[in-house]
């Protein structure tokens, strides 16, 4: 079985983590392709960070630091208390000593030519991806940055998506978000094919706006989820209507969207064919998506609960195999 997810960072991993193990316990050989979000990359110290990248790398290598639920487990950060002695900014986004040595690679093999997806080819070779069954492609090999639109003391401004979400921590009302680089950017190899080709398609529970929003901007990709014939099967990130993880609420905000799992279901209404929710959010009603009510809580206490949710998505994507109806 084919299957292709789109996936941001923190939520993502973990959920992918759990289909993994759900699918090598039930005797399955994985074969998982993973869109991954890069619009929230960023430069820093003059090194390239794709944050959700690293994420999915380390958590489905088993390195990540389960306490956060990104970065390096067991990480120290010498190197960053040296650039802080310096004085070098920002300190607001802090990088692990290990953790370090995936963007100086990163940066190094960028600038002798190499293409993201091949960059990123590499690193998942260095976490074994590929013996666990996986595939990890980056959304575009063209550099996309999302940034934020703000009001505040200093006026009106732009900052970067990732000052907003880890300095300000989405307290200061995004007015809207600027994705450079996307009206230029292209599918990156793989990816279009992996969405036509897949027997299913999942959408874990990553952010709705700037994660999996992001990657349905690139050109292409909307398009092939509309047209695949795979059934396409998304998880709520939201349970009664909080994020379970983030600041969903306030990029649905901006949006001017309210926080229900409705309202995230309908920015992928086009292409939706089954949604779970948590029961919390039983009574919820789409135009357009078959609603499926998983019987258990949608919270990833662990991998054995991400593995019972990656379940429950496959089963639904089971029932609803076969031609997509029109309208």
């Amino acid at each position: 079985m084919r299957i292709t997810a789109l996936a941001g960072g923190v939520g993502g991993a973990r959920f992918l983590n759990g289909l993994l193990h759900h699918l090598e316990a039930h005797g399955e050989v994985p074969e998982v392709t993973v869109i991954a979000n890069t619009g929230d990359d960023i430069t820093l110290y003059g090194l390239r960070v794709s944050p959700d990248v690293d994420t999915l790398l380390y958590t489905l290598g088993g390195a990540v630091s389960e306490s956060q639920g990104w970065g390096r487990a067991d990480d120290s950060q010498r190197v960053q208390g040296e650039l802080a002695a310096y004085g070098a900014v920002p300190q607001w986004f802090t990088l692990g000593d290990l953790d370090l040595g995936t963007h100086i690679v990163r940066s190094q093999w960028l600038g002798q030519g190499q293409s993201l997806s091949e960059v990123t080819g590499r690193l998942a070779e260095r976490w074994g991806l590929p013996g666990r069954g996986v595939r990890l492609l980056p959304m575009t090999d063209t550099p996309v940055e999302t940034h934020v639109v703000i009001s505040d003391d200093d006026g009106q401004r732009a900052v970067h998506f990732q000052e907003w979400w880890v300095r300000l921590r989405a307290s200061v009302p995004a007015e809207r978000f600027v994705v450079a680089g996307l009206d230029r950017a292209a599918a990156a190899p793989g990816v279009l094919d992996a969405l036509r080709t897949a027997d299913v398609i999942l959408l874990p529970p990553s952010n709705p706006v700037v994660s999996i929003g992001i990657i349905l901007g690139v050109p292409g990709v909307r398009d092939a989820l509309r047209g695949s014939a795979a059934p396409v099967v998304g998880v709520s990130p939201l349970i009664a209507g909080a994020p379970v993880r983030g600041h969903a609420d306030a990029c649905l905000a901006a949006l001017g969207l309210p926080s229900t799992t409705a309202a995230v279901a309908g920015l992928y209404a086009d292409f939706l064919d089954g949604w779970l929710v948590d029961p919390a959010d039983a009574g919820v009603r789409l135009e357009r998506a078959r609603v499926e009510v998983h019987a258990e809580p949608l919270l990833m206490t662990d991998v054995a609960a991400a593995s019972r949710i990656a379940g429950a998505a496959l089963e639904l994507a089971a029932r609803l195999s076969g031609p997509r109806s029109a309208g």
